[in-house]
């Protein structure tokens, strides 16, 4: 990890400039957590719309530590999730030593020192993983809301390498809509729950918000999971009581008439296709 006094942090970007504050932030939450100051970290220096940065990836090998040595389990929860949103807005193709992206830190802090910081954001990600079982028993015994459950997944489905996913469940974090594309026609679908019953997902042709009385259209429900990505996220949703997702994945991975084209549609690749990386 670098440390603290290390002219690399000024070398560093964040969203709004350089990481040279990055290093007393970190120091403050471990020397004693408080969650304004993470949030001051996470929101002003390691992220902003969906967005990583050089300073993020030198962060999060201290962000691990301090979830992996803190014997506050809601503590562990939140640096959990938000570590994993940061790991659901990396660019999965990115390959060692280094990202590409990296080619201007590199000529300035040296092709070694880029090499460590990728090397050490990797493994700090892998000790992050390891605590998927705690972060899950700790959501079973406590009162946790759905949404926060989500982002739960959102970060078990990152960890995972199953960054289509997690993007996919962060973009409909509240899960009352889901928008596909249908792949004949290329128009969106709205997906929404039904008024009497919001596990049974409908599909419409325009966004409902703002288009009322609309035609719905049946989705049929798959009765099993073909694709193991959705079936393992199926699974997990289970384990953690997200009762809501667990209901919707079937329609999810059902099928239903594209209310544009009329053409039959698979929902979960059409889903999926506009979060491809």
């Amino acid at each position: 990890m670098l440390k603290w006094n290390s002219d690399v942090w000024g070398k560093l970007a964040g969203p709004y400039g350089s990481g040279e504050n990055v290093p007393v932030l970190l120091q403050q939450l471990m020397g004693q957590y408080s969650q304004e100051i993470f949030d001051e970290l996470f929101q002003e220096h390691l992220f902003h719309q969906n967005t990583i940065y050089t300073a993020t990836y030198a962060a999060m090998p201290f962000l691990a530590q301090i979830a992996c040595s803190t014997s506050d389990a809601e503590v562990r929860k939140e640096l959990f999730i938000s570590c994993g949103i940061i790991e659901a807005s990396r660019d999965g193709r990115d390959e060692a030593p280094f990202p590409e992206s990296w080619a201007e830190l590199a000529e300035d802090a040296g092709s070694s020192v880029c090499t460590e910081l990728y090397r050490e954001y990797i493994e700090a990600i892998g000790k992050l993983k390891a605590l998927t079982k705690e972060v899950f028993a700790y959501t079973v015994h406590n009162s946790i809301e759905e949404t926060e459950k989500r982002y739960i997944l959102v970060a078990d489905a990152a960890y995972r390498g199953s960054y289509v996913v997690a993007n996919m469940l962060m973009t409909f974090i509240h899960g009352d809509e889901y928008v596909a594309v249908c792949p004949a026609c290329e128009e969106d679908v709205f997906l929404w729950p039904n008024e009497d019953n919001t596990e049974i997902l409908q599909a419409y042709e325009h966004d409902p918000v703002f288009h009322t009385g609309q035609e719905s259209h049946v989705i049929v429900p798959a009765t099993s999971f073909a694709d193991e990505e959705i079936r393992t996220l199926m699974e997990r949703a289970e384990a953690i009581g997200e009762q809501s997702l667990a209901g919707h994945l079937h329609y999810l991975a059902g099928e239903t008439s594209c209310p544009s084209c009329r053409e039959k549609i698979s929902i979960w690749p059409s889903l999926l296709s506009t979060f491809t990386m």
